[in-house]
């Protein structure tokens, strides 16, 4: 499990300031500036609403955060804000569109759960966001989802709307926990926005209940998913497939599918962003791993971190 603490440079330096920083810090590598609200959200650890306001009052009066309209930020660059309200407007609009898309995969066979993750679960997008989806599935049939799914994001090629159907992330019933557990997964976790399946995201939340140890004041959103409704031609496309020798297709799928996408990471393909294309799969997950991102994001989350307080412990000495 990932080391959340951070040892106090400065006597004067109180816990909670130093939970407001290190939170700071975490948006402020994506360039994303927080509400007051979202700053106590987002805090590692449960304070008083009170001596969180002084902190935060502390920290403007030491000019160690800004503060531009109703946003709180380590930058003091005004920016930052108008992207932010730019990307939020953006957001708004695409949400609406993987609303009308979760509507639509999750006719697939044997899925179970659709929910919105990436930037656009933060509220944000811009010119070249895609629609990011997190995808439950029954268990044992990830495979075969997976793979009827990426069929028909073939044919969306062919009119330019792949971006509306990036489903990079599975997991199946089987197997409801997020293995790696840090604060990078406890974010992505706790921000995304269920469309579909409200009694299997209450269950994923029930099984991933660790977040609280990083998100404490943070609660999980299932109100937004719509209770899945049971189609004819769903079931029925189920049934013919459980007629057949599933499991081993399934594991076929797994194979055939982890095989060339470990020849894409070694032959460096580059995804739409530039980045080297990696996957991460197992019987029960299927997870975009680009270049060992999260790793990188999480040491140079705990640099700047331990930066950012030392610099500010050191001011506080002089």
């Amino acid at each position: 499990m990932q080391n959340r603490s951070y040892p106090l440079i400065s006597n004067n330096l109180s816990e909670i300031k130093e939970n407001i920083l290190a939170t700071l810090a975490y948006f402020d590598m994506f360039n994303y500036p927080l509400t007051r609200a979202e700053i106590y959200l987002f805090l590692k650890s449960k304070h008083h609403y009170e001596q969180f306001e002084d902190a935060l009052r502390c920290l403007l009066n030491d000019t160690v955060i800004h503060q531009f309209d109703r946003f709180y930020t380590l930058k003091n660059d005004h920016n930052t804000i108008l992207r932010r309200n730019d990307g939020n407007k953006k957001a708004a609009e695409l949400i609406k569109v993987a609303e009308k898309v979760g509507d639509l995969l999750i006719r697939f066979p044997f899925v179970r759960g659709i929910a919105i993750s990436g930037s656009l679960s933060k509220n944000f997008a811009d010119d070249e966001s895609d629609i990011d989806l997190f995808i439950i599935t029954e268990k044992n049939r990830l495979w075969i989802a997976r793979s009827i799914m990426h069929c028909f994001k073939k044919l969306t090629f062919l009119i330019n709307k792949e971006h509306l159907f990036c489903m990079n992330y599975y997991i199946d019933m089987q197997e409801l926990e997020i293995k790696e557990q840090n604060i990078y997964t406890a974010i992505e976790v706790g921000t995304l926005i269920p469309l579909q399946g409200d009694v299997i995201f209450e269950k994923f939340y029930a099984a991933n209940t660790w977040t609280r140890e990083y998100l404490p004041n943070k609660n999980m959103r299932i109100s937004s998913a719509k209770p899945v409704k049971t189609s004819a031609f769903k079931s029925l496309m189920e049934q013919v497939l459980n007629f057949m020798p599933i499991n081993w297709l399934d594991n076929l799928l797994e194979r055939i599918t982890a095989g060339r996408w470990k020849k894409k990471t070694v032959l460096k393909k580059l995804n739409s962003h530039g980045v080297i294309m990696g996957m991460l799969t197992g019987k029960h997950y299927a997870k975009p791993d680009p270049v060992n991102f999260q790793k990188k994001l999480l040491t140079r989350y705990n640099n700047k971190v331990a930066e950012l307080l030392h610099n500010y412990g050191h001011s506080l000495a002089h």
